[in-house]
């Protein structure tokens, strides 16, 4: 590709080796969670968020777990500082629930922020100034000294506007761009804003490293956050923070890597909307965590209700290959993948096991909120016997022979392909029913009657209807079943034998109604029927019925 020599690492690499990070195996405790969602990802959307909209995003945040969130920037903006005004004139603030508001190092935007808050039982006020070297070269054009300055500035201001404010106020710090910045540089700057706010055990500072944008593969970053946590002044009363963006497709590894490189907290939005290609997802890394059997101390049991609120306040979509959240992420269209799941789903219930190990599903789609049926088992022409019989099974409550499903198979996915598209349970179910379920043409047998003969013999008197024309006869068999289908043999033009007879009770109480399969072989290819019925013997022969008419069609 042409051009590649115009572009360079704009990293740093720290000065010393950082790699504790890499003898970690897992994240095993939830950070602190801090939602940007309407802050940093309402500012990337094309329409922003209405007042009532960011209400209503506000309260689902709440709903579940997140105990900080970054609600805007108040100075920069009236409406932000009318969402500000409104969520603490209201009381729609949990008093478990920190806002975060967002503000240059500029004395009138902090008089403002401060401003916006007066009344927050609990705030974080988020102090930022650029320290890359593309910001300081190309944007300010000022010297490192002049860079400090500017934070150690704002941090001075925060300190007197909080002596006359009221409620509990925490102070966080950016670099930002802070993966273009020297790691010295950032960590000079962070410990000179340290220094004079002074956090203590009961006053801790947030420290925030973002990935303004993301130059490097992730553990680069996990080096660069090992370096400053370890360098940072009063590290024990400060609490270090992540904010990744996604420019690489990195976000979730940077995040996690970060983690294990001692950070503390996350900054992210839901889904991983942002500036140019998003925030990091929080809802990947919550359930990343989920997966490894650890407590993200976030819910979301029912990520549709949120999928919905989320597309309609944003006006941007999930995509459906979204890890966890997309409408794809469980689906199974492959026959291999389908009859491994619905095998792995069977092995469950026979272990009665609480352990979630099925094949190609990390995680039980019913913990996030969605359904096996209609979210993980999809049918199309690419599908096979084991999905097309767990979907009969789970939805409709038949349990068919595996010969059968593999029959019942093939008729599915030729639809499918002849039409080209998915196929709904529902129309899984009209085929299965169309081509097995009581089928009484050109034959039918109405009536049977059922006499002990000796030797364990069973005798029938059947009455059919065989192309319109009722007829009678007479017959024995080693069973009721046996004797009925010597009995229709004389009354047709082809022989069979019965092969396959299985059979189930719908549901499992005592008004259910009866499920009869059966098999018979007829000039060496196999014919499938199904008979439904609150009888037993009823049930069976008319699944009996149903396969000799399939024999009678197709020969």
């Amino acid at each position: 590709m042409k051009n590649f020599d115009k572009y360079q690492r704009g990293y740093f690499m720290p000065p010393v080796r950082c790699m504790k990070w890499a003898d970690k195996e897992y994240i095993d405790k939830a950070p602190i969670w801090c939602s940007v969602d309407l802050r940093d990802g309402n500012q990337a959307l094309i329409i922003p968020m209405s007042l009532d909209e960011k209400l209503e995003f506000f309260k689902k945040l709440v709903e579940i777990g997140f105990k900080e969130i970054e609600i805007g920037f108040p100075a920069a903006s009236e409406t932000e500082y009318e969402f500000c005004r409104a969520l603490i004139e209201q009381e729609l603030i949990p008093d478990d629930v920190t806002i975060q508001v967002l503000t240059q190092s500029r004395e009138h935007i902090i008089k403002k922020t401060f401003e916006a808050i007066d009344g927050a039982k609990n705030a974080v006020v988020h102090l930022y100034n650029s320290t890359s070297v593309a910001q300081r070269e190309q944007v300010f054009r000022k010297s490192k000294e002049e860079i400090i300055k500017i934070a150690t500035d704002g941090a001075e201001l925060c300190n007197e506007y909080r002596k006359n404010a009221k409620g509990n106020i925490t102070f966080e710090y950016s670099p930002e761009s802070f993966t273009g910045t020297e790691p010295e540089f950032a960590r000079d700057i962070c410990n000179a804003v340290i220094d004079i706010w002074q956090p203590t055990p009961e006053s801790k500072v947030i420290i925030n490293l973002p990935v303004t944008v993301e130059m490097s593969m992730p553990h680069v970053y996990a080096q660069q956050i090992e370096y400053m946590c370890e360098t940072l002044h009063n590290r024990e009363n400060v609490i270090v923070s992540l904010h990744p963006h996604n420019d690489r497709g990195c976000g979730v590894a940077d995040s996690e890597l970060g983690l294990l490189a001692g950070a503390d907290r996350i900054e992210g939005t839901c889904f991983g909307n942002g500036e140019r290609t998003g925030n990091v997802d929080i809802v990947t890394l919550a359930m990343n965590m989920f997966t490894h059997g650890v407590d993200p101390k976030l819910d979301f049991s029912d990520l549709p209700s949120l999928i919905e609120l989320y597309e309609r306040v944003t006006r941007m979509k999930v995509y459906d290959r979204q890890p966890y959240s997309g409408a794809l992420v469980f689906a199974a269209f492959s026959g291999s993948h389908q009859d491994a799941i619905a095998k792995g789903m069977n092995y469950r219930k026979e272990k009665n096991s609480n352990l979630w190990t099925v094949p190609y599903l990390p995680i039980d789609p019913h913990d996030v909120g969605r359904e096996y049926d209609g979210d993980v088992i999809r049918i199309n022409s690419q599908s096979g016997k084991g999905g097309i019989g767990f979907i009969l099974q789970e939805k409709f409550g038949y349990d068919l022979p595996k010969k059968m499903r593999e029959d019942l198979g093939y008729k599915v996915k030729s639809v499918s392909d002849h039409s080209h598209k998915e196929l709904m349970p529902d129309e899984v179910y009209s085929i299965f029913k169309k081509e097995y379920l009581n089928k009484a043409e050109p034959v039918d047998i109405p009536e049977a009657h059922f006499v002990q003969k000796a030797e364990g013999h069973i005798g029938s008197a059947v009455t059919a209807v065989i192309d319109g024309e009722k007829k009678s006869f007479t017959a024995e068999g080693n069973g009721r079943l046996d004797a009925v289908a010597n009995a229709i043999k004389q009354g047709i033009s082809i022989d069979f034998n019965i092969e396959v007879y299985t059979e189930h009770a719908l549901e499992r109480k005592s008004t259910s109604e009866a499920v009869s399969y059966v098999g018979i072989s007829c000039d060496g290819k196999m014919f499938w029927g199904c008979g439904r019925n609150s009888d037993i013997i009823v049930s069976s022969v008319k699944a009996l019925v149903s396969a000799i008419n399939n024999a009678l069609i197709g020969k």
